[in-house]
């Protein structure tokens, strides 16, 4: 059994790391085909079931095998672009535009196909994202946010939404720390938590004035969250070594101050992923490249039952 990784675009080599007890057995650009049943992968934007090879002498032979099999499709085409993009042509079309906030993806699956040659294709029925390629792209608001930081806590608020049917809402509490310039306290205070965002900086003066906001001067790495009253929602967009950010974390734990957390590692230099496993093995916890990461991934967690 074979189950392909489509790395998040840039980080192949991440992807091929955390695979590395894993038999690799091709590459197709991003798409790294390994044995065994599907694992989960952070550095992976889209992870596609059970792929199979299929024998093609015509486009029209291609989209019909792709339509018996489920209704919407996404080309990942690296190479044969011109002739994937055909068969993409002749199948049901699949919407593109971008998420509006608040919405979830549909429902229906997302299948993934690619050509391995001009007559070879490989096709996954069932991949992990509802997505294309696991693209999560939002209709921007730009005139609200002071950063473009909030893009990253939208995705990981809907992701979230899709695992355990929750977001932030009215009478909720939440910590921001490292919150300014205050693109992610913006975004919890927009949806009515009450929101003690920590900085050493101030915040943009829109987010401090909205209703809800506190604004608390200091390091993050200060709080004792013995001391902290208990929160809804702990997020942190601070920039720090990750390890750090785990002893962090660790400690609200410890304190039981947090029902979830949503959290950046940041990879300065070398991608650290010793401590990304840790954060990967936290009961209750995710981890997750976002569409809108760079060098880093978010780890999303809920207080277990």
């Amino acid at each position: 059994m074979l189950t392909g990784y489509l790395a998040a675009e840039g980080f192949e080599a991440e992807l091929r790391k955390e695979l590395q007890d894993r038999h690799i057995v091709a590459e197709h650009g991003r798409l790294l085909l390994a044995e065994g049943q599907p694992v989960a992968a952070a550095w992976a934007a889209n992870i596609w079931h059970q792929p199979q090879e299929f024998p093609i002498v015509s486009i029209g032979e291609a989209a019909g095998i792709l339509k018996g099999i489920q209704r919407n499709w996404a080309a990942y085409a690296p190479l044969h672009h011109r002739r994937a993009k055909l068969i993409q042509e002749k199948l049901p079309h699949v919407s593109a535009k971008p998420l509006r906030f608040g919405d979830l993806p549909p429902k229906a699956p997302m299948g993934g196909f690619t050509l391995l040659a001009p007559d070879r294709m490989l096709a996954s029925g069932q991949c992990s994202s509802l997505l294309p390629h696991g693209d999560w792209s939002f209709t921007e608001d730009r005139e609200g946010p002071p950063s473009r930081a909030y893009l990253k806590l939208w995705e990981a608020l809907t992701r979230f939404a899709l695992l355990h049917g929750e977001m932030p809402k009215q009478g909720e509490t939440a910590i921001d720390l490292g919150a300014c310039p205050g693109g992610w306290t913006w975004v919890l205070a927009s949806l009515g938590a009450r929101v003690d965002a920590i900085d050493k900086a101030p915040l943009a003066p829109n987010v401090a004035a909205m209703p809800g906001v506190t604004w608390r001067q200091g390091s993050a790495f200060a709080l004792d969250p013995r001391q902290e009253p208990a929160v809804d929602w702990l997020c942190s967009d601070v920039i720090c070594y990750p390890a750090r950010l785990l002893a962090l974390v660790q400690r609200w734990i410890a304190a039981d101050k947090a029902r979830r957390m949503i959290c950046t590692l940041k990879f300065q230099g070398e991608t650290d992923h010793a401590t990304a496993a840790a954060f990967a093995a936290i009961p209750g916890g995710v981890l997750l490249h976002l569409h809108h990461n760079k060098h880093e991934l978010t780890w999303l967690w809920r207080k277990p039952n």
